[in-house]
């Protein structure tokens, strides 16, 4: 029995860590006015889910939060919105080659979702990457789309497994979501891309 409790104490203290960074992570990303909060906030929750992972699993949770999210507020707000930016403007000229009826636009619009996928896979890994990572700002793009290309398989993974988890939650049980969504998607992504940054390190 004695077992049995330790091992309810410990996964109650789990579910209340990440419970408790997914408050702080819509917590800050809400103080921020989310245009300027939700990016280092995501970043901060990274850096926390980093630690975790490598094993540093006392550390205080809303000092190593604030700490990261203070620290990397400008930097991570000046990359994320040239990212989102990017996206922007890959969504308008999808819509315009969509509105043409020129078979020649049809295909282009082909090559533009072709360009999605790419940015997605640069989505997925650019958190791990700028909490592991210290590169100039561009650099986390470049090394983002270098990990994900070439590691298919981890990113394919990665994608179906977050995707997968969280559709059936949405179905079944939606409101863990708002207690977990994030801070689990971190864990899980990070996790993911750990495994391949002892091959980048040095580089």
């Amino acid at each position: 029995m004695s077992g049995f409790i330790a091992s309810y104490y410990h996964f109650s203290v789990w579910v209340t860590r990440f419970a408790y960074l997914n408050f702080l992570w819509i917590i800050f990303s809400v103080a921020g006015l989310l245009v300027f909060g939700i990016l280092p906030a995501t970043a901060a929750m990274f850096s926390v889910v980093r630690k975790w992972i490598n094993k540093e699993t006392d550390i205080p949770i809303f000092s190593t939060f604030w700490r990261s999210y203070r620290k990397e507020f400008s930097k991570i707000n000046v990359l994320g919105y040239v990212i989102l930016g990017i996206g922007y403007l890959m969504t308008i000229e999808f819509q315009i080659l969509r509105s043409q009826e020129h078979i020649a636009y049809l295909f282009a619009s082909f090559g533009v979702v072709g360009l999605f996928l790419l940015y997605m896979i640069i989505l997925l890994y650019i958190f791990p990457i700028f909490a592991h990572f210290k590169l100039r700002s561009l650099e986390y793009i470049k090394w983002a789309f270098v990990i994900g290309i070439g590691h298919p398989l981890l990113t394919v993974f990665l994608m179906g497994v977050t995707s997968g988890l969280f559709y059936f939650i949405y179905l079944t049980i939606p409101a863990l979501l708002f207690f977990f969504g994030g801070s689990v998607f971190a864990y899980i992504v990070t996790w993911g891309a750990q495994q391949t940054f002892s091959k980048y390190e040095q580089a």
